[in-house]
């Protein structure tokens, strides 16, 4: 096999000349850029889909939505990660740390009392307690 010498000279010019690229190649980048957007917001909608129904359902009278608090939760406190779905995969995709939402979710069912039936409000700050104690107070 013969090597052909390439010159300094043919090197340089090599570096100035314009990259062809053909349109199938083009498209075929944006469609899996866009393919990979649109798995990133199928895993936040996932998500969402799984804290809005474990804030919602909580305290869950009823067999049927009692048994989407518990699949939600389970899917939530899984460590599994041979699912490209789990809960562990998903949080890794969209960085965000796993262990932090798992805490926060412990803590709002901590706040229904265990007791079915309970609607929770989120509260943000604690001063809305404080109001509401004064309220309560005010009516008695």
């Amino acid at each position: 096999m013969k090597t052909r010498d390439i010159s300094a000279e043919e090197k340089v010019q090599e570096l100035f000349q314009p990259d062809t690229l053909l349109p199938s190649q083009y498209f075929d980048r944006i469609r899996r850029r866009a393919s990979f957007d649109g798995e990133r917001r199928l895993m936040v909608a996932i998500l969402e889909d799984a804290v809005d129904v474990y804030r919602k359902q909580v305290g869950a009278r009823d067999r049927k939505r009692h048994q989407l608090f518990e699949d939600a939760e389970a899917w939530i406190e899984s460590a599994d990660k041979s699912w490209i779905f789990s809960f562990e995969n998903i949080c890794d995709v969209l960085g965000i740390e796993a262990a932090y939402v798992r805490k926060g979710l412990r803590a709002w069912k901590a706040r229904a009392g265990g007791e079915r039936g309970q609607v929770v409000a989120f509260r943000t700050d604690d001063r809305e307690d404080d109001v509401d104690r004064d309220e309560a107070a005010e009516l008695a």
